[in-house]
């Protein structure tokens, strides 16, 4: 068969039931497979789109995604979603069209060195030299995507290759000798890890993005509930621990809630599971968590003692792990009072620092932004999945959505990239066709991907846009107000476009809100609206998110 026919094969048999792309010159003999092949396809409007639309997707369902892009600046166009799904470990596999193999290096048109470009962001990357190769090709990207820390791996097919006939048998083995992952964790190490948690007294669970991709948000739960263990996540980990709970501290980190910093801060033990203690949780790194000893559970070896040395480090997958760990401390005699105090001390700062009333809401119609993220909880009851973009919005929705479980959550934490909120919405509206699927974002991010609202409205795909709208690229224009004398520098977005008739123009619905009185009812009307749906939210201009660390403090200096 035609290696493009073979394509198509590999793709069922790795389960992919749609995949997201844009055809070029390069690719068009792969588009012409589909014609026939039984995959859904979805026509994006911009390559960017198509890749988050796959992360979208492998967020929501857990699955890989697939995303395709022709030769040169198609390709090009997908390295900001490539390096999203790289920081986020996120299972999608790019697949690329590229030149003739006569004009490769002979700067032909549209050609781009892909892998070059980028061998940086992926996981791993794959040049097809004969048509031969690529069966097994796709089935190792399929394989190193999903396997170990999950991530990105593109496949780049030149378009002469694509069309040869080729001997197609199906691969049902795929051995990769220099490939090894470590999945189970060690059991010594486990043990120990038991026992320094059965005598702290004042410890910490610091949950991450790898329970949500290890599917372990079941067994983090019953760990952190097999004693009164205080229970923090990421911004990543959201979903993990079901919030809210009365071992929830709520988020940690830059924007986290002060009782979560305040406690890693005062704690005698953190144990972190499937986290990286990254620059936004950390705060200033020689001032982090002083009291501590640490253990630091992650399937990638290269992250454990990286930022923060462990004391207790375990390799291996969290859902493993967590299962051996709840098991030895069971085994083990301990003392609940033992943590009396330190909850005694937690809850001073609960009571004294609720997250909810981190803000100061109106005293007329006008909408605070963070009330607005309270009104979608509300309208949605909790139990819509929540995409984002990022910025002001972002850190909102986490400090005021709880989340009550895993895969509810999907954002661009690593990268921070605006414009992943829609495609991803998109992609997550595919996949989990069931259920309700609203954008949080702002008018600066969403301006960023809103071509893809005709692919919405094309594809009857109904998610739910709510612009939280205050005419400002707002986090910037935070850290111009506290950092840069409040010289605000070129992030004033003005009143345009205008999106309920942007809305219209693309064929979905459109309605604009500007009375709090009435905000819940109105988002209730508008989820409830059949297709997909903008809903424009005028909020205050000038409102900061707080609590906050500022650059180069120490978590236990939170401001705001």
């Amino acid at each position: 068969m035609r290696a493009v026919d073979a394509v198509m094969e590999c793709l069922k048999a790795e389960g992919v039931d749609v995949v997201f792309g844009l055809p070029g010159g390069a690719n068009i003999p792969t588009y012409d497979a589909f014609y026939d092949s039984g995959i859904r396809h979805i026509l994006v409007r911009h390559e960017a789109g198509g890749g988050h639309a796959a992360e979208g997707y492998a967020k929501a369902t857990g699955k890989v995604g697939v995303s395709l892009g022709t030769s040169g600046p198609g390709a090009t166009n997908l390295v900001t979603p490539i390096m999203d799904a790289m920081m986020d470990s996120v299972p999608v596999v790019f697949i690329t069209g590229q030149v003739k193999t006569e004009l490769l290096g002979t700067d032909g048109f549209q050609e781009a060195d892909v892998i070059g470009i980028t061998m940086p962001a992926v996981k791993h990357s794959i040049m097809i030299q004969h048509p031969n190769e690529i069966p097994r090709a796709l089935h190792e990207a399929f394989h190193i995507a999903r396997t170990g820390r999950p991530g990105p791996v593109v496949v780049d097919i030149p378009t002469d290759l694509s069309r040869v006939d080729i001997p197609y048998e199906p691969i049902t083995d795929v051995h990769l000798p220099g490939y090894q992952t470590f999945t189970e964790g060690n059991t010594k190490q486990i043990r120990q890890a038991a026992k320094a948690l059965a005598a702290a007294r004042r410890p910490v669970i610091y949950g991450g993005g790898g329970i949500i991709n290890s599917n372990a948000a079941e067994e983090f739960t019953e760990f952190c509930r097999t004693d009164r263990f205080p229970v923090t996540c990421t911004l990543m980990g959201l979903g993990a621990y079901p919030a809210p709970d009365p071992q929830w501290l709520g988020m940690l980190g830059m924007h986290g809630t002060r009782t979560a910093n305040y406690s890693m801060d005062e704690a005698d033990l953190i144990c972190c599971i499937g986290a990286r203690f990254d620059d936004r949780i950390t705060g200033k790194l020689s001032e982090f968590a002083p009291r501590a000893k640490f253990i630091h559970v992650d399937v990638d070896p290269a992250e454990i003692s990286k930022n923060i040395p462990a004391h207790i480090p375990i390799v291996g997958d969290a859902k493993n792990v967590l299962l051996k760990l709840i098991a030895e401390y069971r085994a083990l005699e301990t003392d609940p009072s033992r943590l009396d105090e330190w909850w005694q001390r937690i809850d001073g700062w609960q009571k004294q620092y609720p997250i909810g009333k981190s803000f100061t809401d109106s005293e007329d119609t006008e909408i605070k932004p963070q009330r607005l993220i309270q009104a979608v909880y509300e309208a949605t009851a909790g139990d819509a999945i929540i995409t984002s973009d990022v910025g002001q919005h972002q850190m909102w929705t986490a400090q005021h959505y709880p989340f009550k479980g895993p895969r509810q959550w999907i954002n661009s934490g690593g990268l921070g990239t605006m414009g992943f909120g829609l495609p991803a919405a998109m992609g997550a509206a595919i996949g989990c066709p069931d259920q309700t699927v609203v954008c949080i974002t702002g008018d600066g991010s969403f301006q960023m991907n809103t071509q893809e609202l005709a692919t919405c409205a094309q594809e009857g795909i109904p998610v739910k846009v709510i612009i939280s709208n205050n005419g400002y690229l707002g986090m910037v224009r935070q850290w111009q107000e506290l950092f840069w004398d409040k010289r605000y520098s070129a992030v004033d977005l003005g009143q345009f476009p205008d999106f309920v008739k942007l809305a219209e123009a693309y064929g979905c619905h459109g309605v604009r809100l500007t009375n709090k009185t009435t905000l819940v009812d109105d988002l209730k009307a508008a989820i409830a609206t059949p297709g997909p749906v903008v809903v424009d939210v005028r909020v205050t201009r000038e409102e900061n998110t707080y609590p906050m660390i500022s650059p180069g403090a120490a978590a236990r200096d939170m401001v705001g």
